[in-house]
C-alpha cells in the first residue's frame, strides 16, 4: 500500500506516495511544523501556532516569547500564547510541547498515544523536537526527531 506523498507531488499525471508509512507520516508533521496557523484558506487552523510569533521578542532567560505588538486577535483562544514554555513536554498545558501535540492529535490520524517533547539549547539556539506515538494500523513505536532554529 502506498501512502500519499506530503506536500503532495504529480508524477506521470498521478499522485505520487510513499512506500514507508513512517517517511509519510514524518513528510506531513514536516509540513504540519513549518505552516503558520491562518496561512492555509481551507483550514485556518493548520500548521503549529509557534511559527506565528517568528518576528516576536524571544525571552531566552525565561523561555517564553514577548508579545511586541498591539495585535494579537488572531491569537485569542488560544490562552496565554504568551506565557508558554517553549522547553518543555506535552504533559503540561503551559508549553508550546502541548499545542503542537494538539495539532498532531487533529491533523496526523495515523498516530495515537502522542507525546511531545521540545527542548531549547542556548548555545545552539535550536529547538529539539521529539514526538512519540503509536501507529494506529500496526501497533509500531512512531518517533520522529527534528529541530527549529530560534530567531533572535
Amino acid at each position: 500500500m502506498r501512502n500519499i506523498s506530503l506536500p503532495l507531488k504529480i508524477e506521470k499525471g498521478k499522485l505520487d506516495g510513499e512506500q514507508s508509512q513512517k517517511n509519510a507520516i514524518d513528510r506531513h508533521l514536516d509540513l504540519l511544523l513549518s505552516t503558520p496557523c491562518y496561512s492555509s484558506a481551507v483550514d485556518p487552523e493548520f500548521g503549529f501556532i509557534f511559527n506565528n510569533l517568528k518576528f516576536e521578542i524571544f525571552n531566552e532567560k525565561d523561555g517564553v516569547v514577548y508579545n511586541s505588538t498591539d495585535t494579537a486577535e488572531i491569537f485569542e483562544g488560544k490562552g496565554g500564547l504568551y506565557e508558554k514554555k517553549i522547553s518543555g513536554s506535552s504533559k503540561n498545558l503551559n508549553t508550546f510541547a502541548s499545542e503542537l501535540k494538539t495539532s498532531v492529535n487533529k491533523y496526523e490520524t495515523r498516530l495515537q498515544d502522542v507525546s511531545v517533547s521540545m527542548t531549547y539549547v542556548r548555545e545552539n539556539r535550536l529547538i529539539y523536537i521529539n514526538i512519540k506515538g503509536q501507529v494506529k494500523a500496526t501497533g509500531e513505536d512512531y518517533n520522529y526527531t527534528t529541530t527549529l532554529k530560534v530567531w533572535k
